[in-house]
């Protein structure tokens, strides 16, 4: 795909950044530092991110008004989540400029399509087969055997909209699933560790990529990030070939988050694509020379990109529901942490409402410093 250089939007330009929780929020922090305006459309008065920003248009995503009212306040638009109404982003991509395009949403909020897209890229992906009624779960079944995973092939997160699909006596309860919306099946793989890649492409179309970075899951939701991954060179030239493949493909703008299977200390298979800076990529803010936060707004917004540096290794834990309130109270008794509170209104059980990261030389000794927060683990 071309390559071809954006807009240059320089500051005090208006950022309109459609969502408003953690991810916009660190997107609108580096944002406002960098001298630009920042306005959020979220439908929560006092979201995460319009507690930082100059203002926010409080109303639902798929309000096409609204979403106009932001095009015409802002001179550019990115988003911070993948569910965004395509045809009312063409609408308002007419009034204001929208570096990441729409292209880039229907092929990741769409299981199919990205899977699909991955495949024609020539990456590893699991076996996969589009699922809508019993025939076709069967049919997906005979093509990608047990054990699999049943997954809506849009809106699902951190877990839900998907069921394990283990043998034949679960395929009667998948109906709850396929009845309601299209689904994918999936085989499940045999990993060792799961990965993540955040790439990036500048105003010329050059591709940066930070760091690949081990990944640990409960529950479906990440618990803690290990960066760099403890991976062998092999898979992280991999990854960082893969990640350069896509973010060319896509004819890339801002921050792409890419979820990997790293399989044994050879091969990587790509899992998912998050069209947007992603929780994985957290510890850039206090462990790289730019985070993935100022790389996407650098990106969006015509800039040039350094290469990215990590000096030291890092650990990043999330806070999941009264895990905040757990690690407020421990404060002082760790100056090593870096803190981070989303300002969410209310705690609720395995709901993302922080994270912590330590930076230091011995990753047993950043693991360790976390591993105090026992909470919602």
């Amino acid at each position: 795909m071309s390559s071809s250089s954006i807009k240059t939007i320089l500051p005090p330009a208006t950022i309109g950044i459609v969502g408003g929780g953690q991810l916009g929020q660190m997107m609108a922090l580096i944002a406002k530092s960098m001298g630009y305006h920042v306005g959020i459309l979220d439908p929560t008065p006092h979201a995460p991110a319009g507690q930082v920003a100059d203002f926010q248009i409080v109303a639902e995503y798929d309000d096409v008004d609204s979403l106009m009212k932001l095009a015409e306040q802002s001179d550019v638009l990115t988003y911070e989540f993948e569910n965004v109404d395509e045809d009312s982003l063409l609408k308002a991509k007419k009034v204001a400029e929208l570096p990441q395009g729409v292209n880039l949403l229907h092929i990741t909020g769409q299981r199919l399509n990205e899977k699909n897209f991955i495949k024609d890229c020539g990456i590893p992906v699991t076996k996969f087969a589009a699922v809508s009624d019993e025939a076709s779960l069967k049919a997906a079944v005979d093509e990608v055997g047990y054990p699999a995973i049943l997954k809506t092939v849009s809106g699902g997160y951190d877990g839900h909209g998907q069921m394990d699909i283990n043998s034949a006596a679960d395929l009667a309860e998948a109906s709850s699933l396929y009845s309601k919306a299209e689904c994918i099946l999936e085989a499940r793989q045999d990993f060792i560790a799961e990965a993540s890649v955040m790439v990036t492409r500048d105003l010329n179309g050059k591709v940066i990529t930070f760091p690949l970075v081990e990944n640990r899951h409960k529950n479906h939701i990440l618990h803690t990030t290990i960066a760099p991954g403890r991976f062998s060179k092999t898979v992280h030239a991999k990854a960082k070939q893969y990640a350069e493949t896509i973010a060319n493909q896509l004819n890339l703008y801002g921050v792409l988050g890419i979820e990997l299977f790293v399989i044994d200390d050879q091969d990587v298979m790509v899992n998912e694509l998050a069209p947007r800076p992603h929780n994985s990529g957290h510890y850039t803010i206090e462990a790289c020379n730019i985070s993935q936060f100022e790389a996407h707004i650098r990106s969006i917004c015509g800039l040039p990109i350094p290469e990215i540096v990590q000096e030291k290794p890092a650990v990043m834990r999330n806070l999941l529901g009264t895990d905040l309130t757990l690690a407020r109270n421990l404060l002082k008794e760790h100056p090593e942490w870096h803190f981070h509170d989303y300002g969410k209104a209310e705690i609720r059980p395995q709901r993302k409402m922080g994270h912590v990261t330590v930076v230091g030389d011995n990753i047993d000794q950043l693991l360790k410093s976390t591993d105090i927060l026992k909470g919602e683990n």
